[in-house]
């Protein structure tokens, strides 16, 4: 195993009725706020007033930037950070998921460049500083209120392109699990599986890897595969919400992670289909990732994939690694496309083969992804291939 260094200094306000405590969050950073959010969901379900009227009380000055986009936009990017110049901005807040998360983060670092946020971020500039962020999650997805990443969508270039820093970590981060009580079937199924696949994107590893790291991430997909179709019938359930929600977090803050640096496979290829299609991320996660599974599977493999059946979908360990192997691939697709209800092919959704090229050589970026198998350019039309 490698070593490494664990420190997630964010600080997580767990459970209902916490933001009593956002006042004395923000007023760490400063009293001029840029409050962030998607379409309005937040209005409809009363999270806006709430959390206005803690900012009053705390008599902060505050500036908005809505409708962030799913997919978010560099547009939203461009915008917020001539807020927060313009402004003067202390702190920012963002409200919603990944999304609206996400650009915040971008939002963030964008205010302290000079450079247009597409050309600085995209150019791979050090995010050498940012300002500080809070959030409040209202959907269970992306684990961005606990991470040090995100993405951005450049409608123009049709390209998505993700970043990583310390300093794009929030400082504090609320979850409620009962603010999600909303959330559609549609976009709880899809955020299960953003789950799940950041835990599969490291579980399928060819490096030694921890054994209760291993364990733990076991746990989690164990979880999802329980919890996620009781949020889908009865969408009220704290417990199932608040396991998704926590599970989320833990998915992708580093921690299971933590001793491997192996490259991920199935973020790389979904980010062009959301690029160009604009679909949902964890949609398209249920239509690669399991097809990534079965190209990736031989006998220099399977034993992760017997490991993965036997001890997340019990399947019998007396049978042999391929067909256990086999069958964890049928199980996971029956999850993702019976269970949780998600169109199973890229015929459904509309993706056409006439892209699968471009779309190929961007996810490689030209040469190879080294993840659980290396996959080319030709590796990856295959597996768009098996979607149709």
């Amino acid at each position: 195993m490698n070593n490494f260094i664990y420190d997630i200094p964010t600080r997580v306000y767990f459970g209902e009725n916490q933001l009593s405590n956002l006042g004395k969050e923000l007023r760490k950073y400063g009293k001029r706020v840029l409050l962030t959010y998607g379409g309005g969901s937040i209005k409809k379900i009363g999270l806006y007033d709430k959390i206005l009227d803690e900012l009053k009380k705390g008599d902060f000055t505050v500036f908005e930037l809505s409708g962030i986009e799913p997919n978010p936009r560099i547009k939203s990017v461009r915008e917020g950070a001539l807020i927060c110049k313009k402004e003067n901005i202390d702190v920012l807040l963002a409200v919603g998921g990944g999304s609206t998360i996400d650009a915040t983060k971008f939002i963030a670092a964008g205010a302290c460049t000079d450079t247009d946020p597409w050309e600085f971020f995209s150019k791979n500039a050090p995010i050498e500083k940012a300002l500080p962020i809070v959030t409040i999650l209202t959907l269970s997805a992306t684990g961005s209120e606990m991470n040090a990443g995100g993405v951005i969508s450049n409608t123009q270039t049709q390209d998505k392109i993700g970043r990583l820093s310390p300093n794009l970590l929030p400082k504090a981060s609320f979850l409620d699990p009962s603010i999600t009580y909303t959330v559609n079937k549609f976009q709880t199924a899809c955020g299960v599986v953003d789950i799940f696949s950041h835990i599969m994107e490291v579980y399928f590893n060819t490096q030694n890897s921890l054994y209760m790291l291993d364990c733990f991430m076991e746990g989690l997909m164990k979880t999802l595969l329980k919890y996620g179709p009781i949020a889908l019938k009865n969408p009220n359930d704290y417990e199932a919400r608040a396991n998704i929600m926590w599970a989320s977090s833990w998915a992708i803050n580093g921690f299971i992670s933590s001793d491997k640096n192996q490259a991920w496979s199935c973020h790389p290829i979904e980010h062009q289909l959301s690029a160009i299609y604009d679909i949902t991320h964890g949609l398209g996660l249920a239509l690669v990732t399991p097809r990534w599974l079965e190209y990736c599977l031989d006998e220099t493999t399977v034993s992760k994939y017997y490991q993965f059946g036997t001890n997340v979908f019990d399947i019998d360990k007396n049978l042999s690694p391929m067909e256990v192997a086999k069958q964890s691939i049928q199980m996971l697709s029956k999850f993702f496309f019976e269970t949780l209800e998600l169109d199973n092919t890229f015929t459904k959704v509309g993706i056409k083969e006439e892209d699968f090229e471009i779309m190929a050589e961007k996810a490689c970026n030209n040469s190879v992804i080294q993840g659980f198998k290396p996959l080319n350019k030709e590796d990856i039309i295959n597996i768009f291939k098996m979607c149709m």
